[in-house]
């Protein structure tokens, strides 16, 4: 079976939605009217791009857009370029844009299928609100009797606590299993806090009765400082689809654009060290083994649920392929504790310059707004 050389997260360039969820930042920011801005490069591009020769075997892509991904009609295409190198894909989405998703299942093969997962991200006030709750769960049931994996999560919030049942009781009537939890962040306080005016005990206490391994773990690493050699940047990176950028992760400087020139070969470096408070989606990054030391539960088992007929969210080639860790492909790139500290050492003196960098960038931007404003006057 198939095991992970890779992971990359794709970020796709829309910031518009066609919901309007109270704890999103697109809502907050009012960012739903947004253009979708064209892409620089062509699926044929993209597709060559992220060739499984190049990346150096097969990877596990997961896309996802500010907004909603889906949106922009050339997914399709980028979608099925990517699938077509043999990699393994999901695509996070709010479960509304029902041409997009049946022109997938009528349009690809069931070898690409295979490979195709979904994240339905589920909304539940704001979709009861629309009276879109029919038709979210008839794509979830199209996909999955079309052939692809798909797994269904929930955003905690306050507001949410009254309707905990209505929710228990659509999930086990439409899709025989209850959706996972996730965890939100509220962006507003420094290092990120949980979006809830809850202790984090009475919040862990209250979403902790849908059992949801997602949510265990990402409660668990929540806030937590990672001090462990990582190797994100060289097993993993996140795609800018819009610029081509590959970035090592949310922590670093580390970018190159590899959608330029798709004979070109990419450096892989790993970060080493992380100078966040916390590791940004954990729950894949560690999950899938990006620290190796590190203990945790499978990528698959915190997507997949066994529903009440015995049936996998999750197929066989999917489930398998999200069991495996980065470690199993890439032991021989290891490196020992002399390389380890080196590495770090590095990275800790480049982190600090970009640092700087950034704050005198920062210091300019204001001076120059200030001259703005003062002109304007």
């Amino acid at each position: 079976m198939d095991k992970i050389k890779r992971f990359i997260d794709i970020q796709v360039p829309v910031s518009t939605c066609n919901l309007r969820c109270h704890y999103c930042y697109i809502t907050q920011h009012r960012l739903f009217s947004s253009n979708v801005p064209p892409l620089k490069y062509s699926p044929e591009q993209i597709g060559r791009a992220l060739s499984k020769e190049r990346l150096g075997g097969i990877c596990h892509f997961n896309i996802c857009g500010y907004g909603e991904t889906l949106i922009p009609k050339y997914m399709t295409d980028v979608v099925r370029k990517i699938l077509e190198q043999g990699h393994y894909v999901m695509i996070v989405n709010n479960g509304t844009m029902t041409s997009r998703l049946n022109e997938m299942i009528q349009q690809y093969p069931q070898e690409l299928k295979n490979r195709l997962g979904f994240k339905f991200s589920f909304h539940y006030l704001e979709l009861k609100k629309r009276k879109l709750l029919d038709m979210f769960f008839s794509n979830i049931n199209s996909i999955r009797n079309g052939g692809c994996s798909f797994s269904l999560e929930l955003t905690p919030s306050d507001e949410l606590i009254p309707y905990i049942n209505e929710v228990k009781d659509e999930c086990m009537k439409r899709l025989g299993a209850l959706c996972h939890i996730t965890v939100a962040r509220d962006e507003n306080v420094k290092g990120f806090g949980i979006l809830t005016k809850l202790s984090r005990e009475k919040y862990t206490e209250i979403w902790s009765q849908f059992n949801s391994p997602l949510f265990d773990f990402k409660i668990k690493i929540f806030n937590q400082k990672r001090n462990e050699f990582c190797y994100a940047g060289m097993w993993g990176g996140i795609l800018e689809l819009g610029t081509g950028v590959l970035r090592a992760c949310d922590c670093t400087f580390l970018r190159q654009n590899i959608l330029d020139n798709p004979e070109k070969p990419i450096n892989f470096k790993p970060i080493g060290v992380c100078n966040k408070e916390q590791c940004h989606n954990g729950h894949a990054w560690l999950g899938l083994g990006m620290i190796p030391e590190l203990d945790t539960p499978s990528y698959a088992d915190m997507r997949d649920r066994v529903d009440k007929n015995g049936h996998h969210w999750l197929r066989p080639d999917m489930y398998s392929f999200l069991s495996s860790k980065l470690e199993h492909l890439n032991r021989d790139d290891m490196f020992n504790e002399y390389e380890k500290k080196r590495i770090r050492k590095k990275a800790n003196i480049q982190n600090h310059i970009w640092n700087i960098r950034e704050i005198l960038i920062g210091s300019t931007r204001k001076k120059l707004s200030k001259v703005y404003h003062a002109i304007r006057k």
